[in-house]
């Protein structure tokens, strides 16, 4: 049985492979849609920590991405997004507190999950290349392939381009390296080329103090903030959570942590998660999920037990208790690059746990929601996901 809790260096670096998923959300929640740096990075670290806690093995914390990545697209408000938070926080609370999650889980084939893996897998990765092309939404925004750097590029090749290579090339040298991480090594070297070439935006009004959250910063969403949350926001990322966030998490869990992962429920990944959106409306963060792809991202990195939760549920708690705002330009330091590869390598992991497929018909499902997704969202590929598995479980259709 492995030990509760770790704190050496792979669990650290397995704490801080998944932070190229969750630091590009939140930066263009907060700086585009308004969102509390507080309450959000606040959030966060507990949801970290408890979730740590609770279930005793590395637990995944990663945005809403239908939320967020729509939200930033429109540049909608803050109470909007916080609407959008309490509503699918009671929506999980009900499906988990009465049990229903857990009669959906069982009649979701296991090809439909592994569709969702890859989908999810590929979705990163293809994230990943954008961030080291500079060709993500964030960057356009900032017209710019790494905004927080003074050098855009070296010779005829694009900066992004240039450390993204050099990022890969160590990952893939270091990847099983136990004296010196690859993930570890990875985010330092980058955080160093930031204090070295950065702009350093924000750095003159770093202040350190005490700062708590604000409890209800928009205030109270009003009656159409609610409506729009649900119909605009809401009812498309159900689907994608139960996919992803809920069967597909707890199916990577048991794959990996096995017997340790029994905590790891249908119901009981519901209610965390429900409990964290909850804080998170409260204070003006961002809504919150247990993602797939963040567990395959602590894992590959190194990330084996409870320790890395509480190692990087910490950091996040330091930066908005002791930083509130002005935690901001500390995380501008990582350049884009370099959160793009952590993607791309996150990714690969969580798409390869197709390989214990042997089935035409199971792969064929698999292989059509991949298709699905990429030419819509997750959400609708998980659905016809479903209507193809169970339309295929009969004799007289093959493929």
């Amino acid at each position: 049985m492995t030990p509760r809790y770790k704190f050496d260096r792979l669990e650290l670096a397995g704490s801080l492979g998944d932070l190229g998923t969750l630091l590009p959300l939140a930066i263009g929640m907060i700086m585009i849609n308004g969102l509390s740096p507080s309450g959000l990075f606040f959030t966060v670290g507990l949801f970290y920590i408890f979730s740590g806690v609770y279930y005793g093995i590395t637990v995944p914390v990663q945005p809403m991405k239908v939320i967020g990545a729509y939200a930033i697209a429109t540049a909608m408000s803050a109470s909007q997004i916080a609407a959008s938070g309490a509503l699918i926080g009671l929506f999980l609370l009900i499906i988990g507190g009465t049990g229903a999650m857990t009669i959906i889980g069982k009649y979701i084939p296991t090809p439909v999950v592994r569709g969702v893996q890859i989908s999810t897998g590929t979705l990163l990765m293809a994230q990943g290349v954008k961030f080291m092309a500079g060709s993500s939404k964030f960057q356009i925004l900032r017209q710019a392939a790494e905004p927080y750097l003074t050098l855009q590029s070296l010779g005829p090749l694009p900066i992004g381009i240039v450390i993204g290579i050099i990022g890969a090339v160590l990952t893939l040298l270091l990847l099983d390296n136990k004296k010196l991480p690859a993930g570890l090594l990875v985010v330092l070297g980058g955080v160093v080329l930031g204090l070295v070439l950065g702009t350093h935006q924000g750095f003159e009004k770093l202040k350190l103090g005490i700062y708590l959250p604000k409890i209800l910063p928009f205030g109270i969403p009003s009656g159409a903030d609610f409506s729009f949350a649900l119909l605009i926001l809401v009812l498309p990322q159900i689907p994608m959570t139960l996919g992803n966030a809920v069967i597909a998490n707890a199916d990577l869990s048991h794959q990996y942590f096995g017997e340790d992962s029994k905590k790891v429920t249908y119901r009981a990944l519901c209610i965390s998660m429900s409990l964290a959106n909850f804080l998170s409306f409260l204070v003006g963060g961002m809504p919150l999920c247990h993602g797939a792809g963040g567990l395959a991202a602590h894992y590959r990195f190194g990330a084996r037990t409870a320790g890395s939760n509480l190692m990087i549920g910490l950091v996040f708690v330091g930066l908005a208790v002791f930083l509130g705002i002005h935690a901001i330009p500390i995380v501008y330091l990582i350049p884009m690059s370099v959160l793009g590869v952590l993607l791309i390598f996150a990714g690969s992991q969580l798409a390869l746990t197709i390989i214990d497929m042997k089935e035409r018909k199971d792969l064929f499902v698999a292989l059509v929601m991949l298709g699905i997704t990429l030419a819509s969202n997750l959400a609708v590929g998980f659905v016809v996901g479903i209507a193809i598995a169970y339309a295929l479980k009969s004799e007289k259709l093959t493929v």
